[in-house]
C-alpha cells in the first residue's frame, strides 16, 4: 500500500514538473502579452500626464542601474518576477489617487499577480529540476538590487505624501521597467 501511494506521489510530482516546464517554455509569449496589456492599462488609468505636474517631474531621479547578473535564464526570470512583484506592491497599497480609473488599476494588479504566480511556478520547477539553490548569492543580489530601487520609489511617494502628481510621475516611469522586462524576456527566448 505504501509503495503504491509513493508511486502516485512520484507520478504527480513528475507531471507537475512537466506541466511547469511547459509553462516555462511559453513564458516569453505570456510575458510579452502581459507587458502590452499592462502598458495599455497604465495609460487607461489616468490618460495624459497632467500639465500641472510637469515641474514636479524633475523631483524624481530614477537611479535604476540594472546591472543585474542575468547571464543565466533562471536569473533573468528571477529579475522579471522581482520587478513585477515590486510594481505590484506599489500599486497594491490602496493609496493610488481616487481620480484614477479603479477598474483599470484592479485589472493591472490582477495581470501582474497572475504573471508573478506563473513565474514563481516556473522558477520553482526549474530549480527542482536543476537542483539550484534559491538562496544563492546571485539570486539574493538580484532581489536586493531590485528591492532597493523600488524602496526608493516608495520613499519618494511617502515623502511627497502620495500626491496625484507624484503618482503620475511614477505611472509614466513604470513603462521603463516593462521595457527592461521585455529585454530580459527576449533573453529567455534565445
Amino acid at each position: 500500500m505504501t509503495t503504491r501511494c509513493l508511486l502516485h506521489v512520484c507520478l504527480v510530482l513528475l507531471f507537475s514538473t512537466e506541466i511547469s516546464s511547459r509553462l516555462c517554455t511559453m513564458l516569453h509569449f505570456q510575458q510579452n502579452k502581459v507587458n502590452k496589456e499592462s502598458l495599455e492599462l497604465l495609460e487607461k488609468v489616468s490618460g495624459n500626464f497632467p500639465s500641472q505636474c510637469i515641474n514636479e517631474r524633475a523631483a524624481f531621479k530614477p537611479t535604476l542601474d540594472v546591472q543585474l547578473s542575468v547571464s543565466q535564464k533562471e536569473n533573468a526570470k528571477l529579475a522579471i518576477q522581482e520587478i513585477l512583484q515590486e510594481i505590484f506592491n506599489i500599486f497594491s497599497k490602496n493609496l493610488t489617487p481616487s481620480a484614477w480609473d479603479g477598474t483599470s488599476i484592479v485589472r493591472f494588479q490582477s495581470g501582474l499577480y497572475q504573471q508573478i504566480q506563473r513565474l514563481e511556478a516556473c522558477l520553482r520547477a526549474q530549480m527542482e529540476k536543476e537542483l539550484t539553490n534559491p538562496e544563492s548569492e546571485d539570486h539574493q543580489l538580484t532581489r536586493l538590487r531590485v528591492k532597493k530601487y523600488f524602496q526608493g520609489i516608495d520613499a519618494f511617494l511617502k515623502e511627497k505624501q502620495y500626491s496625484l502628481c507624484d503618482w503620475e510621475i511614477i505611472r509614466v516611469e513604470i513603462p521603463r521597467y516593462f521595457v527592461l522586462i521585455d529585454k530580459l524576456t527576449r533573453r529567455l527566448s534565445n
